[in-house]
């Protein structure tokens, strides 16, 4: 156990509200698109590919980078890591469930592939709400008590650097911005370089302004 400051994991509760909030609507908006329309399909199809990327780059850097500390430190918890390794597993094959009826769905917008869809996100929203309620009620306060600032930064070093794209790193930065509060959003984008704030500031904000109505279909 560390004896220096703890980590602050209220970031990672951040990162959650992201993933339950587009999880939350893209049904209705997957739902909303036209028969036959593949131009809005494709918009929508893209982003839901990207935010199902995302989840699952953030549950394999858990798998590597959170899990194993644990299990060698909480050894009185083990059971509850090994719970999240489960939940992990289904929430896998809920994704993979949704990155196999994707692609047809964006080629067609076929009412069928798209009422399959648009049911694969609610079921994996559903894995999703519970696994990361849990995650947050019970394992962060095991990461405050037992892992170093050290170990919990490299989890958001790799998470950063699994956006290998500039411009959509950009727009998941105004993901999490979405989901901030004056304050939150001031602490956050104080830990972030100088370069990316004014970049953020002068274009980014406008950027994913336009880029999520038109997802969302409020353009």
């Amino acid at each position: 156990m560390s004896t220096t400051a703890e980590p602050d994991t209220h970031e990672m509760v951040v990162i959650h509200r992201v993933f339950r909030r587009e999880f939350r609507l893209l049904p209705d908006v997957i739902s909303r698109v036209g028969p036959g329309d593949t131009g809005r399909a494709a918009v929508v199809g893209e982003h839901l590919s990207d935010i199902v990327a995302a989840l699952h780059h953030h549950h394999e850097n858990e798998d590597d980078l959170l899990w194993p500390p644990l299990l060698e430190t909480a050894t009185l918890h083990t059971d509850l890591v090994h719970r999240m390794e489960f939940q992990h597993a289904a929430l896998s094959t809920a994704l993979d469930q949704i990155d196999k009826l994707t692609p047809a769905w964006r080629a067609t917008a076929n009412p069928a592939d798209r009422d399959a869809l648009a049911q694969a996100v609610r079921d994996a929203a559903a894995i999703l709400d519970e696994h990361m309620a849990e995650e947050e009620q019970e394992i962060l306060p095991l990461v405050r008590k037992y892992l170093t600032v050290e170990q919990w930064s490299k989890l958001g070093e790799r998470g950063a650097e699994s956006i290998e794209d500039k411009h959509k790193r950009l727009l998941f930065l105004g993901a999490i911005l979405e989901e901030t509060s004056p304050e939150e959003k001031r602490n956050f984008l104080s830990n972030l370089p100088a370069p990316v704030r004014l970049i953020w500031k002068f274009a980014g904000r406008r950027q994913y302004g336009n880029y999520i109505r038109r997802v969302r279909g409020t353009a």
